[in-house]
């Protein structure tokens, strides 16, 4: 990977306000680059807004259409990556959670979420593949909240040459402080044992459909280390630098990088 300064927005999405999100996404876009970010992470349905309820069948957008062009359009007119997240009509009434990856020169992809948590399960279907991106010199994969607590994910897109690991959240339980307790005790784990950079943020404030988030952002280095955070509690900007030397010295360490050393052969965990 190369260096790069990437941006994490901790922000408020209320639900069945998707043209007023979208509105506000702009200014953060723009926050972001004027600080030198050539990426800016959104949390989990940060377009679209949250909620396990079957009024989300209501949100739900195509993809591509109206709502992606829009996004296209802003990554043209700021000319940055946005990682940015809705609830997807994913065909047969089927909706995903979705994340957007979305450059200047158009829509790169998107990724769906693998791990679906038990209150989500009666609205949300479960995506099947392990997406790698690339972009402003780096490799990364993402993981939609839930998903972070499956190691074996993490070390698959490792082992798919992802340097960084965005984790958008949509997570309301709890004070941002035991939201930082609870993302300390796995985050820093999938930084470290797979040598990856891993930047997490989650939406913040009341979403007008029941639902208050605690925010949070955090960067995490290849050193399980925490490099930036953004205390949380409301909306606010993350921007820090993903150093190319910090990845490589603990790549470059016979003790500190893992996944090369790893036996799958003797590895037979239960299906």
């Amino acid at each position: 990977m190369i260096s790069v300064r990437i941006a994490a927005v901790v922000f408020n999405s209320p639900r069945g306000n998707t043209r007023a999100n979208l509105d506000r996404m702009e200014d953060w876009v723009a926050g972001a680059r004027a600080k030198g970010a050539g990426i800016v992470c959104f949390p989990e349905l940060n377009i679209t807004g949250y909620g396990t309820d079957a009024g989300m069948q209501q949100e739900a957008q195509p993809v591509p259409g109206l709502l992606t062009e829009r996004i296209c359009a802003m990554a043209a007119r700021h000319g940055l990556v946005i990682l940015a997240g809705l609830a997807e009509q994913a065909g047969d009434g089927r909706i995903c959670a979705s994340h957007l990856v979305v450059a200047p020169a158009g829509l790169l992809g998107r990724y769906r979420k693998l791990h679906i948590a038990p209150p989500e399960q009666p609205v949300f279907s479960a995506g099947d593949r392990v997406p790698i991106f690339e972009a402003c010199g780096i490799r990364f994969g993402i993981q939609l909240c839930y998903d972070a607590h499956f190691p074996e994910l993490s070390a698959r897109m490792a082992l798919d040459g992802a340097d960084v690991i965005f984790m958008p959240h949509a997570s309301p339980r709890g004070s941002s402080e035991e939201k930082r307790s609870s993302w300390m005790r796995h985050l820093p784990a999938r930084a470290f044992d797979n040598g990856v950079f891993v930047v997490a943020c989650n939406q913040a404030g009341d979403n007008g459909a029941g639902l208050t988030f605690p925010g949070l952002a955090m960067a995490i280095g290849p050193d399980g280390r925490v490099i930036a955070a953004e205390a949380g509690g409301q909306e606010g900007l993350l921007v820090t630098d993903l150093d190319a030397a910090r990845l490589a010295a603990v790549r470059s360490h016979p003790m500190r990088y893992f996944p090369p050393h790893r036996r799958p052969d003797i590895y037979r965990l239960a299906e």
